[in-house]
């Protein structure tokens, strides 16, 4: 099938990709397809994405969960940035493509959905009994009792611990946190745990820090029980995702990728759609109706 880059016409892109969007919606009306979701999947919403094309301009490096445990001032650095960031992804809208996989699951096309997101912008459209593979800002969890607390009490919190604080973000990053001075940083006050004076961390999975198992069986039994997968917005560059496109492709299941740029999965897809995500997985839904009561 063609691989057409971005900028390669507008023509030359409309002809491909009506081409291989009918090969996909044939992939997709046969059901029983896992989505595993991206940061590419959020950019129309605001939200930008690592190494996709709102990310080529960044050098901003993402907090490790071994600086964040390791320094009082990475945690204060970070707390600071993300309560920037936060105001952001909180007032992130679900896009054209988000509506369209929840309108595809409420057809009863997909087996289930995965995504390496943490926005909650796909359960905010409408989409159920999501795997969040890298878990969810809206949730703050304490490292020492494990208690997990809403992240707006969370805010509530750092607000009444920051009186006057008048920091200005000069960036929003792809993980929820903003760029901000040193100088502005520097005084911000953190909180700890109410119930146990632990540790507060987004409940998310840093650079550095490991999936845990059973969140990754359940991804890895949702794809090997798919009739096909289907990636939307990942570059698959990091193994945490991409380790369920290998599996997909060893077991002999399909695998379909719709993303801006190349990916580390295209040896392995056997259907590759280079397009905005919005205007094709819209138009995906209007190729997929609803299958006949039985």
């Amino acid at each position: 099938m063609p691989f057409v880059p971005p900028g390669a016409g507008a023509a030359g892109e409309a002809a491909a990709g009506l081409a291989d969007l009918a090969g996909l919606a044939a992939l997709v009306r046969g059901g029983e397809v896992a989505v595993l979701s991206g940061a590419g999947l959020s950019t129309e919403s605001g939200i930008p994405d690592y190494r996709g094309p709102t990310g080529l301009a960044r050098r901003a490096e993402p907090m490790t969960y071994q600086a964040f445990t390791g320094s009082d001032q990475a945690r204060r650095r970070y707390w600071a940035r993300s309560h920037l960031g936060w105001r952001h992804v909180a007032r992130a809208k679900p896009n054209d493509g988000h509506r369209a996989v929840a309108a595809l699951q409420d057809r009863g096309l997909l087996a289930g959905i995965i995504t390496q997101n943490v926005d909650g912008l796909h359960q905010a459209a409408g989409a159920r009994q999501v795997i969040e593979l890298h878990g969810s800002l809206d949730r703050v969890v304490c490292l020492g009792c494990r208690q997990r607390t809403p992240r707006d009490e969370l805010e509530q919190r750092l607000h009444a611990a920051n009186p006057g604080w008048q920091a200005r973000a000069t960036a929003i990053n792809p993980d929820g946190d903003a760029t901000a001075t040193d100088a502005d940083t520097a005084g911000f006050a953190i909180v700890d745990c109410r119930a146990c004076g632990g540790v507060l961390k987004p409940d998310v999975i840093f650079f550095g820090e490991n999936v845990p198992r059973d969140r990754v069986g359940e991804c890895y039994q949702l794809v090997s029980q798919a009739r096909a997968l289907l990636v939307l917005g990942s570059s698959l560059t990091v193994m945490s995702g991409y380790r369920f496109v290998r599996h997909a492709a060893g077991e002999g299941i399909p695998v379909a990728i719709v993303n801006r740029g190349p990916t580390r999965g295209d040896g392995q897809a056997s259907l590759r759609l280079d397009l905005p995500l919005g205007r094709t997985l819209t138009s995906l839904v209007a190729r997929c109706p609803a299958p006949p009561e039985p």
